[in-house]
């Protein structure tokens, strides 16, 4: 009996080592979480998609692996990736709880904007979505992310938001609680795609990670890069501030995957299911 206790613990172990460091950092198929989907051993990478959309492939050990964005809004239950050479791969979608957040906001028209107001926010949001639409070539140099600032988890990802009591978009990134002026840093090297002033963002920068991984920063009280900039991990986009719609001074990190919002503390080690 010890010895086939001992052989299926030796199998567990095994198994979990073949899972590789990548896999067991980033899988977790939750709305608003990644799937992390084996494709197979071949001499160049495959191409996969999820919803029409291409995904993130990389090489993980002696296989390559597709790391899928998952919205907050997907069904829960069976899903399926579609790959170039006309397979289909399945995965599981399961639940996840997230909380609620009421916040109060002194200037109304950042609840309910005016007529004028919506022509500004209608052109803003079609120029941020070609950013997070965005699919360069070049794979990310790293996926194990450093956080952008040192300070402590303000607001998480996925909060049911309210404003003034009215239901809005729920939190697609996670708030650090840090004082004005602080640096923030790209967690991972990566191109400037977009830099913009928005109605609800305030100063904002897109770094493109490479393959549909995307960094979004925004409330910024300044910005430190241009169009177009190269940054290493670490290269400083901007200082902390409370442009747009933010009740003071915090810096809010998007991460984004094939067009999708996840959670960033995946990314850093850092998710809780």
């Amino acid at each position: 009996m010890r010895v086939v206790c001992c052989l299926l613990l030796l199998l567990a172990s095994h198994s979990v080592l073949a899972e590789g460091f990548i896999s067991r950092l980033l899988n977790h198929p939750v709305p608003g979480g990644v799937a992390v989907i084996p494709l197979g051993a071949s001499p160049t990478a495959p191409t996969a998609r999820y919803h029409d959309k291409p995904v993130l492939v990389v090489r993980e050990d002696n296989q390559w692996i597709a790391i899928v964005g998952i919205s907050l809004k997907n069904p829960l239950g069976a899903q399926q990736l579609s790959t170039g050479d006309g397979r289909t791969l399945g995965f599981t979608v399961t639940p996840k709880h997230y909380r609620e957040q009421h916040i109060k906001l002194k200037n109304s028209r950042q609840v309910n904007p005016l007529a004028e107001d919506m022509t500004r926010i209608n052109r803003e949001l079609a120029e941020q979505t070609r950013a997070y639409q965005n699919f360069s070539p070049n794979q990310p140099s790293n996926l194990l992310f450093d956080k952008p600032v040192n300070g402590p988890l303000s607001s998480p990802f996925g909060l049911r938001r309210f404003f003034n009591g009215e239901e809005r978009n729920p939190h697609s990134g996670l708030d650090f609680a840090v004082g004005a002026g602080t640096p923030i840093k790209s967690p991972a090297a990566g191109k400037v795609i977009l830099i913009g002033n928005y109605f609800f963002n305030g100063n904002t920068v897109f770094v493109d990670h490479g393959q549909g991984l995307i960094s979004m920063f925004c409330h910024m009280s300044k910005i430190d890069v241009k169009l177009g900039q190269s940054l290493p991990r670490g290269g400083i986009v901007g200082r902390v501030g409370s442009t747009g719609r933010a009740t003071g001074p915090h810096m809010h990190w998007n991460v984004s995957l094939n067009d999708t919002r996840v959670d960033p503390a995946i990314f850093i080690g850092a998710f809780k299911p």
